[in-house]
């Protein structure tokens, strides 16, 4: 085993170029994600096969795939690197009022539309200098990017998380049906089943709850268009029949900006949770602890507050 004094043989960013390459798995990639160049990447590879006396990775058409030697120290040194981390973290005081700290976060459409703006707002008037860089993260793409590190924290209806990960519920998320038309009244459960739907997915999925709710009962209702984002649904709707059943805040968003309004749906829907997860490694990080904290703050307390999309001076660069 390496003793203490072995570790002056390690430099500490040949590792990040391993952790990194474990996850992307192309030279390409690892280099415009560390910004460096193809050559650097190249020779930090050497490098690390001569430390750890193993071929680490071996091309395979495109792909740079992990030997079994590789695989094992993985598994020991994303741990280590966590650590490393978060006790550099603990030695730097975090002033929101005067930071100029940089956060990667993970949302899904639903709280980019409705509940980002919100935030932005209060975030504003504390830390006026931070920038945030936005990733759409559905319930899928979470867990991938908290675990290669591409974000630090993300929100969103959560399936399955990486190991190390923490995890806040933040509120229930309330459906609620979306209509543009004139007709008073709310519909009831055949009026509902004869209107065109419409749904929003990221996937392209068409089967929702919904539907497997009016299964139940032995009806069915007819979905006509899937699009992948909650904004454009306002323009959508204008001027048809067609519903959407959207989440309560997403419904409020929209509804205030006239045009549309929301009512309750004629059927049972389970409800779901929105939550807060993080990675296991920022958790004392006293930069990203505020950043939570007004996450769980302004996010999770605004179920009677009307919320709209509006334009705020802050620092924002939106990474699809």
């Amino acid at each position: 085993m390496m003793n203490r004094n072995d570790l002056r043989r390690a430099d500490i960013n040949l590792l990040v170029v391993f952790e990194t390459m474990m996850h992307e798995r192309n030279v390409s990639r690892v280099g415009e994600k560390l910004f460096l160049g193809q050559p650097a990447i190249s020779a930090a590879l050497g490098r690390l096969r001569h430390l750890f006396n193993d071929p680490l990775f071996i091309r395979t058409g495109r792909v740079m795939e992990p030997t079994s030697r590789a695989q094992e120290i993985y598994s020991n040194l994303t741990p280590a690197l966590d650590s490393i981390a978060c006790a550099l973290s603990r030695c730097q005081a975090f002033d929101p009022t005067t930071s100029e700290a940089t956060f990667h976060i993970g949302l899904s459409d639903d709280v980019e539309y409705a509940l980002l703006p919100c935030l932005l707002r209060r975030m504003r008037i504390e830390a006026p200098n931070i920038t945030l860089v936005v990733r759409r993260a559905d319930q899928w793409q979470l867990p991938q990017l908290l675990a290669a590190g591409e974000i630090s924290l993300g929100i969103s209806h959560t399936l399955q998380l990486p190991a190390n990960a923490r995890c806040k519920r933040l509120r229930s998320i309330h459906p609620m049906l979306l209509r543009a038309d004139s007709q008073p009244g709310g519909l009831d459960l055949d009026e509902f089943c004869r209107r065109p739907h419409a749904v929003v997915s990221s996937m392209g999925n068409v089967i929702e709850d919904a539907d497997r709710a009016l299964h139940l009962l032995g009806r069915q209702r007819k979905v006509v268009l899937a699009v992948p984002q909650f904004s454009a649904l306002p323009v959508l709707l204008a001027g048809s029949d067609t519903i959407a059943i959207v989440p309560d805040y997403v419904a409020r968003a929209m509804s205030g900006s006239g045009g549309l309004r929301a009512e309750a749906v004629p059927i049972a829907l389970p409800q779901q949770d929105l939550s807060m997860v993080w990675r296991g490694a920022t958790h004392d990080d006293p930069g990203e602890h505020w950043l939570r904290s007004r996450c769980s703050a302004f996010l999770g307390n605004l179920a009677e507050e009307p919320t709209q999309p509006t334009s705020v001076e802050v620092k924002i660069s939106a990474v699809a």
